[in-house]
């Protein structure tokens, strides 16, 4: 049963998931969009990492119903691990996984804002199979299937090259939210030719790389729900991604930080340079 759902996924057969995906949105995100009571937001970590009711509702909906698609799967859902970090684990073991990020973007979801997506990769062995970017207010669906490329609904997309004399686009993690020395790399990034601006929802921006309407990212976290979903989508549509070591990054952890995702291999090698230092 798995080995086969995995074969007619790689075939480009991803409608199921569209359709689970899209459901958890309509059920339990669109309804509390612009509509979310005080007591349905709550801070984690501080005042930048908030969870609503949404979030948990729709984690919730997407491990019952992506399960239910692949029996012998299992969800790491970035809700599951705030509740319990030792679900990370499961990224390494011998199980698919099923990669949940319920609201990437919660910021912008309680201001009301359009600019977030609901994430979804699946991934075996530490290895990105395929990965669904949904932008609900957006009416936005990507989808990747590795070795098959990218498609925004449902129209093929690259990422292309930027024009050589263009100034490059790059949205980064906050480096007051860093380590000192992944702040002075990200810093690195205010070079001539090169904008840095602070990342809205991490999806949504890795979605403007592989279509190039964005030259790179520059992150300094590797929680995998924030990042499996784009760098497939990146990857399939032409582009790059790459630590300040050199490799790639690897959604088990354990990646040499900040990393790049660039349109393609001339811009991420110079965004990891800057980040270098060198």
């Amino acid at each position: 049963m798995i080995e086969d759902f995995l074969d007619h996924v790689l075939a480009g057969g991803t409608t199921e998931v569209e359709e689970a995906v899209r459901k958890a949105a309509a059920a339990e995100i669109m309804p509390r969009f612009r509509q979310l009571a005080a007591h349905e937001i709550v801070e984690k970590n501080g005042p930048h990492d908030l969870v609503t009711v949404a979030d948990r509702a729709a984690e919730a909906h997407l491990t019952a119903s992506l399960t239910a698609l692949l029996p012998g799967s299992v969800v790491v859902g970035e809700e599951a691990v705030h509740a319990d970090p030792e679900v990370y684990a499961a990224l390494r073991g011998d199980a698919p996984v099923w990669i949940v990020d319920p609201v990437d973007g919660t910021r912008q979801f309680v201001r009301g804002e359009p600019d977030f997506c609901t994430l979804v990769a699946l991934a075996l062995r530490g290895e990105l199979l395929a990965s669904w970017t949904f932008a609900p207010a957006r009416e936005e669906m990507a989808v990747a299937v590795r070795g098959r490329g990218a498609t925004l609904n449902g129209r093929p997309i690259r990422s292309g090259a930027p024009s050589p004399s263009a100034t490059l686009e790059v949205a980064t993690s906050h480096p007051d939210y860093t380590t000192p020395d992944q702040k002075a790399a990200l810093l690195g990034l205010r070079a001539d030719g090169v904008h840095a601006r602070p990342c809205g929802s991490a999806g949504l921006e890795y979605l403007d790389v592989a279509r190039g309407a964005l030259d790179a990212t520059a992150f300094s976290w590797e929680y995998a729900w924030d990042h499996a979903a784009g760098l497939l989508l990146v990857t399939e549509a032409g582009g790059t991604h790459t630590t300040v070591a050199g490799e790639p990054f690897r959604i088990t952890g354990g990646n040499a930080l900040p990393f790049t995702a660039a349109r393609d291999t001339v811009t991420g090698d110079r965004i990891r340079t800057l980040l270098r230092g060198r």
